[in-house]
């Protein structure tokens, strides 16, 4: 069994953040950020415990009564459909002692019954049995002892998202801007969409800040760390500027806090991620603008990020069922286990009115890339284990070692597409490391709250 360090705890939390605010600036970022007990401590009490954080697809719990069990930071929840329709978040813990009242990681129940002493809650999360209460307890008022809640849930077409702090902007505020790209991904499809299969999960030993980034849009890595992928023909390749025809490279930043990549073909094409022609006929502008749903039908490749562990990629692989070939979409969490520890969660979802075999193309066409056992996964979990394992080593610390995220800053190799018909700072090239700068700047701004110190 596989040890895993505790992390490094330096106790100078505020000198860190000083340290990253100070060459943050300059494109450069501290080592020590991606293996620091005290900085892990501190994003689980001001970045997840404030933010707005993924939890569930609406499609995992249609019904009354279904649940799955998910975190929040490394907080345990009961994401449940109450028996009127609501779906609510429960702090998976006992009012009487403390112990989870839920270990069935998902189910339909009318109750969830505490094993210690036996204290029940509906679905609703009011406590409605005591045992032995006209003895025990004749004072007790039932309605004091509910389960805690999450002060905010919500959903965004589907993606279930909780926030612990009660004073949140609304989810569709703090989505922002980016909402514009996400929905070009979740309302194209008429019946909408859902999740096949049940989330896959695989431990990484690595910090959770390093998947999130490289979904933000990592694209530099792809022709080295990938090359293999590609030389077999499983993807396309795709070099450059916007100007190119093999594709044309965005990099979309500061977008109200997030970031994605979009890769797409030319005004004429109609490519929807590479969708089978079934698929193609299906797709309806519907909700979206005329923008929106022109990006949808040239999309070749998305990925983004979400701040500050939600990400998703929709796009195509060379796999194929039966000489169909497969594109796919799937919803990544980066579940933070630690300093050094990152557990992924991910979903394929699927248009409701897609074919049986198709969805099944879909979802084998996703496990072949980016599951567990994936083509990109293997490679991408091996370099941000080395980054984690030398971020937390003592010479890392003694020197002071910072790391390059100043691709394409003020060197003019990347412009500034003014003409772009999207929102947010659109570069004209995935050469260029904006995408990553702006989720360091939101989780600086985050995780400096409560400091005492302006970000």
């Amino acid at each position: 069994m596989t040890t895993v360090h505790p992390g490094t705890r330096t106790g100078g939390l505020d000198a860190l953040l000083s340290r990253v605010r100070e060459s943050l600036a300059d494109g450069f970022l501290p080592l020590q950020v991606f293996n620091d007990a005290d900085v892990y401590d501190a994003e689980l009490e001001r970045v997840f415990g404030r933010s707005w954080v993924f939890l569930a697809h609406e499609t995992e719990i249609p019904n009354p009564g279904d649940y799955v069990l998910r975190r929040i930071g490394e907080d345990p929840f009961i994401v449940s459909r109450g028996n009127d329709g609501q779906i609510r978040a429960f702090f998976n813990s006992c009012r009487h002692r403390g112990t989870q009242v839920c270990r069935y990681e998902k189910g339909n129940s009318n109750s969830f019954r505490c094993p210690f002493h036996g204290w029940t809650y509906n679905n609703l999360g009011n406590l409605t049995g005591v045992p032995s209460r006209a003895q025990a307890y004749p004072q007790m008022d039932l309605a004091d002892w509910s389960l805690h809640q999450a002060p905010k849930v919500d959903t965004y077409h589907g993606l279930v998202f909780a926030c612990l702090d009660p004073e949140a902007v609304p989810l569709s505020e703090y989505i922002g801007d980016m909402g514009w790209y996400l929905d070009t991904n979740l309302l194209a499809h008429p019946d909408g969409l859902e999740v096949i299969g049940e989330p896959l999960r695989w431990n990484i030993e690595a910090n959770w800040k390093l998947g999130a980034e490289t979904f933000c849009g990592d694209s530099y890595h792809l022709q080295h760390l990938h090359r293999s992928v590609f030389e077999v023909g499983l993807v396309p390749q795709f070099r450059g500027k916007a100007e190119t025809r093999r594709g044309l490279d965005v990099h979309v930043s500061e977008c109200s806090g997030h970031a994605t990549v979009i890769i797409r073909g030319p005004e004429e094409a109609r490519i929807f991620w590479g969708s089978p022609d079934e698929l193609k006929a299906q797709y309806r502008q519907g909700e979206l603008s005329d923008a929106q749903f022109s990006l949808a039908r040239r999309s070749i490749f998305q990925v983004g990020t979400v701040f500050p562990n939600f990400s998703f990629m929709h796009t195509s692989t060379a796999f194929s069922v039966g000489g169909v070939a497969g594109s796919y979409f799937i919803i990544r969490q980066w579940q933070p286990k630690g300093p050094n520890r990152v557990e992924a969660w991910n979903w394929t979802l699927v248009p409701r009115g897609l074919s049986e075999e198709a969805k099944q193309i879909a979802h084998r066409a996703a496990l072949s890339q980016v599951g567990p056992s994936g083509n990109f996964e293997a490679e991408d979990s091996v370099v941000w284990e080395g980054i984690t394992r030398v971020a937390g080593s003592a010479f890392a610390r003694r020197i002071g070692a910072k790391l390059h995220y100043a691709m394409g800053l003020d060197d003019g190799s990347a412009q500034v597409m003014e003409d772009f018909e999207g929102p947010g700072t659109v570069y004209d090239t995935r050469l260029e490391d904006g995408v990553q700068r702006t989720l360091y700047r939101r989780w600086l701004q985050e995780i400096s709250r409560g400091d005492g110190t302006a970000v």
